[in-house]
């Protein structure tokens, strides 16, 4: 894949002011819950379990993917729908499978379509995930302006 490539990646994402964050995680882990509790805080869905990425300058923007757009698994209640916001670009991603540290230094990083982003080991299953979540965003996230 060149850098120019779209890229699909299995994720949980929300726009919190502009900026996108990613859930990462196995299945059953917690993505869409903690994508539902930033939603019900003011965020906007922009995919949930599938997320189109493309690379624009040194940004990469996330979108929601055609077929599953603006639809998000509650699990044990059904698919439910939201509206869908606007395509934002990648700030942060959330790695529900790594353990997180308790005051983290050096903020680990992923690399797609040949652009760094941050990836903080995040437990959602702690006191208050998505405050926390926000608090992760506004400090490790990149500013993408």
């Amino acid at each position: 894949m060149t850098t120019d490539d779209p890229a699909i990646i299995q994720a949980s994402v929300v726009a919190i002011d502009g900026r996108a964050l990613a859930i990462i995680g196995a299945p059953g882990r917690g993505k869409s819950s903690l994508a539902l509790a930033l939603i019900d805080r003011g965020a906007a869905l922009i995919g949930d379990d599938g997320v189109n990425l493309a690379r624009h300058g040194d940004l990469i923007i996330a979108s929601p993917p055609p077929n599953i757009a603006g639809l998000i698994e509650v699990r044990g209640v059904g698919i439910v729908e939201y509206p869908v916001s606007a395509p934002a670009p990648l700030a942060l991603m959330l790695d529900l499978d790594s353990p997180p540290e308790r005051l983290p230094d050096n903020i680990p990083s992923r690399m797609l379509l040949g652009v760094e982003i941050p990836c903080l080991p995040f437990d959602p299953g702690g006191i208050a995930p998505a405050i926390r979540a926000e608090h992760a965003l506004a400090l490790h996230g990149l500013s993408c302006g």
